[in-house]
């Protein structure tokens, strides 16, 4: 089968610092990891393709990202980061889509997870951006924590034209090995007919060192159930996920979790969904 990771990020500390790496626990994320090294866990992997993902809230980020994805035969769609709440929004997206690689833009994110409002999502300025960012045939990825998903459901409900994409299933308890409230809320959120979920980041949600495919299948199980597979994609989140779990590791966990699927179904979450909402073609390239 095709492989398409959904989800990773890269960062050069030469470049910028990621200031939300701190603490000891997050100690091995401090280097820099660029395109190379995950050129080559791809290659070991099979993913032919990739959809590269805002990290810090910096407007430099994007245009970078867009410029590497031009130059990279792996990156085939970019999830960038805008002020959703600049009157100037839709000017911006017109301005990031006509630089180099500007056509890789497929998606906006916000680290609404930083927030304190759990209303954020729906804050009027907020839904003025989303509705700009719909009508650039944009997608949204949703970056929540569970309780923030109620207003990520209003927002997907308001805004019916854009498609909203649950990053790392809306960061479930897992480590708890609770699955309530957190699949009441990501259950409200999949009746939209206008949201989709990765499949990513449940390593790093788990207990870091003794997580198990059977303690997480509970989770995987849900969005499959809820959303369905074709409304479900494959996402490393490297490296965050080498925290708890090598390239190739996340990718047979995934394996795993989806091989009840059929063929079909199981090709929809490898890289159908993906390429289907982040507008890829065949070769990441192309």
């Amino acid at each position: 089968m095709t492989l398409v990771d959904a989800h990773h990020h890269l960062w050069d500390l030469g470049v910028r610092d990621q200031t939300w790496i701190t603490g000891p626990e997050l100690a091995p994320l401090r280097r820099s990891f660029l395109l190379p090294e995950l050129e080559a866990e791809a290659r070991a992997t099979g993913v032919t393709a990739t959809v590269l993902v805002q990290t810090v809230t910096v407007a430099e980020e994007t245009p970078e990202f867009l410029a590497l994805a031009a130059r990279s035969e792996l990156v085939g769609a970019v999830v960038g980061w805008t002020d959703l709440t600049s009157p100037g929004v839709a000017d911006e997206l017109a301005r990031l889509r006509s630089l180099p690689g500007g056509g890789f833009l497929r998606s906006i994110r916000h680290q609404v997870q930083g927030e304190a409002d759990p209303e954020w999502l729906t804050r009027p300025e907020v839904v003025r951006g989303l509705r700009a960012v719909a009508a650039a045939g944009l997608a949204y990825d949703l970056v929540v924590l569970p309780h923030q998903l109620p207003a990520a459901t209003r927002a997907a409900a308001t805004v019916p034209g854009l498609t909203f994409v649950l990053d790392h299933l809306g960061k479930p308890p897992v480590a708890s090995g609770r699955l309530g409230p957190w699949s009441d809320r990501v259950r409200e959120l999949a009746a939209l007919p206008n949201t989709v979920c990765k499949l990513s980041g449940l390593v790093t949600e788990a207990d870091w060192r003794s997580w198990t495919v059977a303690g997480l299948a509970p989770y995987a199980d849900t969005v499959l159930d809820l959303f369905g597979p074709r409304r479900v994609m494959f996402g490393s989140d490297w490296p965050v996920c080498t925290l708890s779990a090598s390239y190739g590791e996340v990718v047979d966990l995934t394996g795993e979790l989806i091989a009840v699927l059929s063929a079909a179904e199981r090709d929809a979450v490898w890289s159908g969904t993906a390429r289907r909402v982040y507008r890829m073609p065949r070769t990441a390239s192309g």
